[in-house]
């Protein structure tokens, strides 16, 4: 009921009202304006929604790659960490061979002194 009186304000439109000859192209003017701002609606919905699922999007992937960028902090930390027990153990496994060395040139020694004395 309230319809033909709103349209009646924006002028005659024959598309829409009944007993109404158009003098002027006002109802093409207001039909072009009414479909421009539907289809403008429509396409600007559109494109929020799209830049919204690829924001999305671009943000899980950012948070994943954070995620893969810590993990690997992670695991070159726990690297260097084993790195430096390795050269540990290395350097104790150098100083005990250097100490056997030692130990058997000795011997060698004691037993070479003992044949003498024999």
């Amino acid at each position: 009921m309230f319809w033909p009186y709103f349209f009646y304000i924006w002028g005659c439109i024959p598309e829409i009202t009944k007993n109404c000859q158009d003098m002027t192209n006002a109802s093409s003017t207001y039909l072009g304006i009414i479909g421009g701002a539907i289809i403008g609606a429509i396409v600007s919905w559109w494109i929020y929604n799209r830049q919204k699922k690829t924001s999305e999007m671009q943000d899980s992937t950012l948070n994943r790659i954070k995620e893969l960028d810590e993990n690997h902090d992670r695991i070159l930390k726990k690297l260097e960490e084993f790195d430096i027990r390795h050269e540990t153990t290395l350097d104790t496994i150098a100083e005990l061979s250097k100490k056997v060395d030692t130990l058997v040139e000795k011997q060698e020694k004691l037993d070479d002194s003992k044949i003498r004395f024999d």
